[in-house]
């Protein structure tokens, strides 16, 4: 109900006034009334009316300078001003207050209503205009830990844009990047026969499962540490030592083999780059740690893949570097996106750069083209869609079979980008992708509290059907199944620290009824908790 106030020294005018306005029609209350300036801010003050229908001249305090109080103090209410003189400096002072009318006395009740239907419409414009922003807000606070996740990602990889990268631009939680140094160790987890036949869904619990086993791992050394997916099959840790640390390194990647192994069974290799003085040299350590893999040179021990990169080693060995980080996560970004104009710029601009080179031969363009597939395949994998429903395997190998020319190569890539871009599978797929990205993220940060699909449907302004069954399409599973899931995995990897009993476990990971606790995690492991930790 919109609140209506009405201040005159006439009572026959209030009094009219009262009988006049149409109070169910306008959806409208009575809020109150006074005689004079003085009395109607204290009753404006009172009642926080939505409308003051007021006089100028009155008894100890006019209604201009009662309205100017009300401004000063901040009232948001629309005034209408009802006077029995048409005085053009008044009515310049009244606009200067923001009135929203100035009507002579007697006013017909046509015109009274015709002021306040457009009164209440303006109010209602307001309205509406608080809660756009309100949910904007909102959505902003939502995905602040999510934007302030990619921040890292484009700081990491270099593709934060030029006027990013400097100091006054660092987000407030990353200050203390502006001291010590700054070095960083690259995860690659090996596609082997296990890692294939994961499922989306599966896969994306495993690398959940990694980034957690990671920063554990990593935070009994570092305390200041950041965590951040390249893709799917790649992460990046960035720490930030304060003197030079290759032995500790070599050690912490010794550490992460065996820890992910030892818990998940997943095979990785690790790379760890340079020591650099500013952030802004980030990019230049991630290229170095998956170039000291892609090189394979200083290995550290024959039971471990730790790589190093030295600067002495890398010369004469650029070529054996197939694609850069930022090459790679920037085409593996438009791919999910379907962005299929910038998808082709990347790979036409890359292969330019290779017709620059001398004496590249068939044999080394068809391996271009099977990892360059690659990236497409995993980036469009990782997104839930699998290419297999568009090119088989054999049709693929033997299009690269078919390859000997950099041109070719180009021509090729850009004709399979154009066909996948194309798909209405894919288009589907694309536009609901960052919804599901959002949701999972989510669920990862707050698996302990309560959750359901109606709260996340509020959050990304989704009916909660049609979310579901975005949610069941991409992933494969349904939200339920997936939650229970996330629950579980964190409460295995927390019954094997042996730091907490089976429901304290039970309760951090969103259980209060223990029995039903351990059924579930019977269904998903094939143990009970106890059996677990025996």
């Amino acid at each position: 109900m919109w609140k209506i106030a009405i201040i005159d020294d006439e009572r026959q005018v209030l009094q009219g006034m009262k009988r006049a306005i149409p109070w169910e029609e306008l959806g409208a209350e009575w809020a109150g009334e006074a005689l004079n300036g003085e009395d109607g801010l204290a009753m404006i003050r009172a009642t926080s009316p939505d409308i003051v229908i007021t006089d100028i001249y009155m008894p100890v305090m006019s209604g201009l300078e009662m309205m100017e109080q009300l401004r000063n103090e901040g009232f948001k209410g629309k005034i209408i001003i009802l006077s029995g003189y048409s005085d053009f400096e008044h009515a310049r002072q009244a606009l200067r207050l923001q009135v929203s009318d100035y009507v002579s006395k007697p006013i017909s009740l046509p015109t009274l209503r015709t002021i306040l239907h457009k009164v209440i419409a303006e109010l209602l414009r307001e309205q509406e205009k608080v809660i756009r922003q309100g949910e904007l807000e909102l959505k902003m606070m939502l995905y602040e830990p999510f934007v302030e996740k990619e921040w890292v990602r484009s700081a990491a990889v270099g593709t934060l844009e030029p006027s990013y990268r400097n100091n006054t631009h660092l987000p407030p939680s990353y200050h203390y990047w502006l001291d010590g140094r700054h070095a960083t160790i690259g995860i690659e987890l090996i596609r082997d026969d296990r890692a294939s036949s994961f499922s989306v869904s599966d896969w994306n619990l495993l690398r959940f499962a990694v980034s957690n086993i990671a920063c554990e791992v990593t935070r009994k050394h570092y305390a200041n540490m950041e965590y951040t997916e390249l893709n799917s099959y790649r992460a990046l840790l960035i720490i930030h030592p304060e003197a030079e640390c290759t032995q500790q390194l070599e050690e912490l990647g010794t550490r992460l083999i065996d820890s992910i192994h030892s818990y998940l069974r997943l095979v990785v290799r690790i790379g760890i780059g340079g020591l650099k003085d500013t952030w802004t040299k980030i990019p230049e350590s991630t290229e170095e740690a998956f170039r000291a893999m892609d090189h394979g040179a200083l290995r550290i021990s024959p039971a471990y893949e730790v790589y190093c990169y030295r600067e002495s080693h890398s010369s004469g060995q650029d070529r054996g570097v197939l694609f850069p980080v930022k090459f790679s996560y920037k085409l593996a970004a438009a791919m999910k996106a379907s962005q299929e104009a910038e998808a082709q710029q990347l790979v036409y601009g890359y292969i330019a750069e290779l017709q620059a080179q001398q004496g590249v031969s068939a044999s080394y363009v068809q391996m271009l083209g099977s990892e360059l597939w690659g990236i497409i395949t995993y980036s469009l994998y990782e997104s839930g869609f699998v290419l297999d429903d568009l090119f088989t395997n054999d049709q693929i190998a033997q299009e690269i079979g078919n390859l000997a020319v950099p041109d070719q190569l180009a021509s090729w890539l850009s004709a399979k980008i154009t066909a996948i871009c194309a798909s209405r599978q894919w288009k589907g797929s694309s536009k609901h992708r960052q919804v599901v990205d959002f949701m999972t993220n989510y669920i990862h940060e707050h698996y302990a509290e309560e959750l359901t699909l109606a709260d996340l449907s509020d959050k990304v302004f989704i009916s909660r059907n049609h979310l579901s069954i975005i949610f069941k399409n991409i992933t494969g599973e349904t939200f339920n199944n997936y939650l229970t899931r996330v629950r579980i995995e964190k409460a295995r990897e927390l019954l094997m620290e042996r730091n907490m009993l089976v429901y304290e476990v039970a309760e951090r990971v969103g259980y209060k009824n223990i029995p039903y606790f351990s059924t579930l995690f019977k269904k998903i492991t094939g143990m009970n908790p106890t059996e677990l930790i025996k």
